[in-house]
This record gives structure tokens, C-alpha cells and sequence, in this order.
């Protein structure tokens, strides 16, 4: 039964980002300058340019590989500091999403604990 929870687990922290990147990237193409409306975004919060991508390509990684259970523990780890780090940066400007993202690392923490779930691609490597 436990497997199970984990894959729900999963799958809903993968959804998480997911659909973070998702709504990114329709915002993006949804204006001409929406890219450099999204580095400016990021700017507010100190963060410089180079970080837009960063973002979108770690976050569209890691959701992919969570979805399919593919390295989980390690992306995971990798999420959770991204989270962690998000929280810190954003928490200082809106503090709703501090915690909103440390709860999210905290899934992210427990996954990487119990990384086994079923209907992964880890489980297919036994």
C-alpha cells in the first residue's frame, strides 16, 4: 500500500511543477516580450537573467522525471533545494510562497526517503 501512496505522492509533486512550467511558458508565448517580461519578473525578486531558463529547464526536467519515477531520489534532492531556495527568494517579497514552498520541499524530502513507488521507471532496472 505504501508503494501506492508514494506514486500518488509522486505524481502530484511532479504535477506541481509541471504545471508551474506549463503556465510559464503559455504566458511566455502569449505575449511578443513575454520571455523578457518573465526576466523581468525574475529581477524584481534579485534574481538576475540567466535564472529564467535555469527555472524552466529544471523544473520541466525534474516534473518529467518524477512523473515517470526515473532517478527519483535524486531529483527529488534536486527539487527540494530548488524549492528550498525558491522559498527563500520569494519569501522574502510575498510570504505566502515561503511556506507553500517549503511545504513543497518537505514532499520533495519525504519522496527522497521513500523513493520506491510503483509504476516507476526505477523499478524497472531490478
Amino acid at each position: 500500500m505504501q508503494k501506492y501512496q508514494t506514486t500518488i505522492a509522486r505524481i502530484f509533486l511532479a504535477a506541481v511543477f509541471l504545471g508551474i512550467v506549463i503556465l510559464k511558458l503559455t504566458a511566455i508565448a502569449s505575449h511578443p516580450d513575454g520571455y523578457l517580461q518573465y526576466q523581468m519578473t525574475l529581477g524584481q525578486f534579485g534574481l538576475p537573467s540567466i535564472f529564467a531558463p535555469l527555472l524552466i529547464l529544471i523544473q520541466l526536467l525534474g516534473g518529467l522525471a518524477l512523473l515517470l519515477g526515473f532517478r527519483t531520489k535524486l531529483v527529488a534532492n534536486v527539487l527540494a533545494g530548488l524549492a528550498i531556495f525558491m522559498a527563500l527568494v520569494l519569501g522574502r517579497v510575498i510570504p505566502d510562497l515561503l511556506f507553500l514552498y517549503l511545504g513543497i520541499a518537505g514532499g520533495m524530502l519525504l519522496l527522497s526517503a521513500y523513493p520506491q513507488s510503483a509504476c516507476s521507471l526505477d523499478n524497472l532496472k531490478k
